[in-house]
């Protein structure tokens, strides 16, 4: 027998096994791709977005936009569509009439609305997935009072769901940030006669969820914060970060709304 033969191949298949074992521990440590959704006042967290705003209430005129934005874990080359979860819960024992959108005898009802055009923003750190051919809006605006009622019941939330969708798919990548809608909430009947109290009145708005539709029927679901998915108005006194994890409207809506 050589037995320097046999030594040989004996070292090669250590070495050939630990080369095997390195380049498996290097897959393991590959790091996922980030998924989720973010919400910030002005623009994407990337392009300078920020999570607090505060105001001092004392214009009817002008406008604060809040930009919702998502990252899928992968692609979807027949991405057509999204609907939208967003909750927002006031510090004030019930919701203020100044947050009282959308439905018929809201005190500020056409003060809030939606919009899928980014094809002015568009950038390498957040790219438009609607290129300009978005077709969308307020789907409803849930409250204590309306039926069904907001999922958690508080007096003071709110959850607004928002759809939008594409005549043709237009394929998205993964580990891409894409923007997905901007909230324009304008400054009608905040002083003067008439007005909407409320407005100084801290709270806490989340992008709770972001259902992501392809052509085939397939969906993601996303639900966990990418980088921030919670905003500010008025600086509250309980941090939002804390309102999150006590409140039962953050939860998870996806067994909720299908």
């Amino acid at each position: 027998m050589n037995l320097s033969r046999v030594g040989s191949t004996t070292m090669a298949r250590g070495l050939l096994k630990s080369l095997l074992l390195m380049s498996l521990a290097g897959l393991l440590a590959e790091p996922c791709t980030a998924a989720g959704v973010n919400l910030a006042w002005d623009d994407c967290p990337g392009m300078g977005g920020v999570s607090s705003r505060a105001w001092a209430c004392d214009a009817n005129t002008g406008v604060h936009q809040l930009v919702g934005s998502f990252v899928g874990s992968r692609d979807h080359p027949g991405f057509v569509g999204v609907e939208v979860l967003v909750d927002i819960h006031s510090e004030a024992s019930a919701l203020p009439d100044w947050w009282q959108f959308f439905n018929p005898g809201s005190c500020r009802r056409l003060a809030l609305s939606v919009s899928f055009d980014f094809v002015a923003q568009q950038n390498d750190s957040c790219a438009d997935p609607w290129q300009g051919l978005g077709v969308g809006g307020i789907a409803a605006y849930h409250t204590a009072t309306t039926y069904p009622p907001v999922p958690d019941g508080s007096p003071g939330s709110a959850r607004l769901m928002v759809a939008a969708a594409l005549a043709e798919p237009n394929p998205l990548a993964a580990g891409t940030e894409y923007y997905c809608f901007r909230l324009a909430i304008n400054h009608s009947k905040t002083v003067g006669t008439g007005n909407c109290p409320g407005c100084i009145q801290p709270a806490c708005v989340r992008l709770t969820q972001i259902k992501v539709a392809e052509n085939d029927g397939g969906v993601e679901w996303l639900v966990s914060p990418e980088r921030t998915a919670l905003v500010e108005w008025q600086t509250p006194a309980t941090p939002c970060e804390t309102a999150q994890a006590r409140a039962p409207v953050w939860r998870d809506a996806r067994s909720i709304y299908r």
